[in-house]
């Protein structure tokens, strides 16, 4: 009877080992599948991550090489021309170039990835926006400079008198063709310039032209008003109308504003028996401005100071004037009339009242003491202990103001002197053709 038991637990354990193997079976089956499997899938995934992971990092790539390309292409246009985009526009830049040295190409782990290229991509897009602006004022300012325009300075001797000045001023406004565009007024030169601008008419004779009368125009109500005897200044002048200049813009040529000069000079000299000289372009032989001055005494004050006091010490000038009497009356003096091509004025604050060695400053700065290229100069007393160096730039796109206020900066550090940041005393020429539009523009609105 005990066998019977002992039979069915031998059968039990039978059973249990067929399922045992068979579930190990499985478990083996499984295991092998996914190693398998995953060893599959790790190649997949490496030969898929590779194909993502260069995709990502070729669109990487190229972004920052993008950045990278403009940023070059925008500092050769600074280095070329440093005031072609504004400080804000260079800081902008400048930031980019930095973010892009920044940037981890080689670690994509770095945890600042994102957040410099979300940088880089901001400021891009305000350096964008502003260069968009730039050119489009550009283009705006290539087709003014397609027009036919003139330039005048005007530059008389009086600026203290207020009366005066109006009276001169509604000369100009007499002819609304033409516009006054700057007014540069200096009570220690005792001396003004105005700036107008007109368009010119192929068509039409020069002598009827739109610049020339108001020019004319105000030139007779200076010599109305002013009497050069009682003038007293620290700037030079030859005359109540010390100098008439006219410069080219747009499409207008130096030749066509030099035969305005030349129908400018022949009225003073003739309707208002004023001696007249002519420089530059206007004149047969291109006569400098500067050697007729010096010709003249322009550049030797006669009175304490360092001031000029006075009318011409005598009547009788040196030279014969090219349109006019040979002789000058003392309340009138002569005037100065040329074409050119465009002229900066820059002006230099030096802290000193020693005039001796501010002047050997100012020749060394000149071409014509061996300094700088195309560029003029003279010491001039401008107030208690201040004096300027007032330079005429006249190839302002060779030689700038920055080199000059280098120049006068290094000169007057051998001098033990401090120097202030210069200043300009009128708009660039684009700036007076892009006021002389808006002002036009507003005119025709009223």
């Amino acid at each position: 009877m005990q066998a019977q038991p002992a039979k069915e637990a031998a059968d039990s354990k039978s059973n249990e080992d067929i399922f045992d193997s068979s579930l190990n079976l499985e478990e083996t089956h499984l295991e092998e599948g996914y190693k398998e499997g995953f060893n599959d899938g790790l190649v997949l995934g490496q030969e898929e991550g590779r194909e993502v992971g260069l995709k990502v990092g070729f669109e990487v790539g190229e972004e920052v090489g993008f950045y990278r390309g403009c940023v070059d292409v925008w500092n050769s246009a600074i280095r070329v021309d440093p005031n072609r985009f504004t400080p804000h526009v260079q800081k902008n830049i400048k930031q980019i170039e930095e973010l892009i040295k920044l940037y981890p190409i080689l670690d994509p782990e770095n945890e600042s990835v994102q957040e410099i290229m979300d940088s880089l991509r901001a400021k891009f897009k305000a350096v964008s926006a502003s260069l968009a602006n730039s050119l489009s004022s550009s283009m705006k300012l290539e087709k003014m400079l397609k027009l036919m325009l003139a330039c005048c300075k005007v530059y008389i001797s009086e600026s203290r008198n207020k009366a005066v000045l109006e009276s001169i001023e509604r000369a100009a406004k007499l002819f609304p063709e033409a516009s006054v565009i700057n007014k540069f007024q200096d009570e220690a030169y005792n001396r003004v310039g105005y700036t107008l601008v007109s368009k010119l008419d192929p068509h039409l004779p020069l002598d009827s032209g739109s610049l020339r009368a108001p020019v004319v125009s105000m030139v007779k109500a200076a010599f109305e008003s002013i009497d050069l005897e009682s003038h007293l200044g620290s700037h030079p002048r030859l005359g109540v109308v010390d100098h008439i200049c006219f410069h080219p813009l747009g499409q207008t040529s130096l030749d066509q504003v030099a035969q305005l000069a030349k129908v400018v000079a022949a009225y003073i000299g003739t309707e208002l028996q004023v001696p007249t000289f002519l420089y530059g372009a206007a004149h047969k032989e291109g006569r400098k401005l500067d050697s007729i001055r010096r010709e003249l005494g322009y550049f030797k004050p006669n009175s304490e100071g360092n001031q000029w006091a006075g009318g011409p010490l005598s009547e009788s000038l040196p030279m014969n004037p090219d349109e006019g009497p040979s002789q000058a009356a003392r309340g009138k003096g002569v005037v100065v009339i040329g074409a050119t091509r465009w002229v900066d004025n820059y002006n230099v604050p030096v802290f000193s009242s020693d005039i001796n060695a501010v002047r050997r400053i100012a020749k060394r700065v000149s071409a014509r003491g061996g300094g700088l290229e195309s560029v003029q100069a003279m010491a001039l007393s401008h107030g208690v202990d201040l004096i300027e160096v007032a330079c005429n730039l006249l190839e302002p796109n060779r030689v700038g103001a920055d080199e000059v206020q280098l120049e006068v900066e290094r000169l007057a550090r051998e001098e033990g002197m401090a120097v202030g940041k210069g200043y300009f005393t009128d708009f660039s020429q684009e700036k007076i053709v892009e006021n002389y539009l808006k002002l036009g523009y507003l005119i025709s609105e009223k």
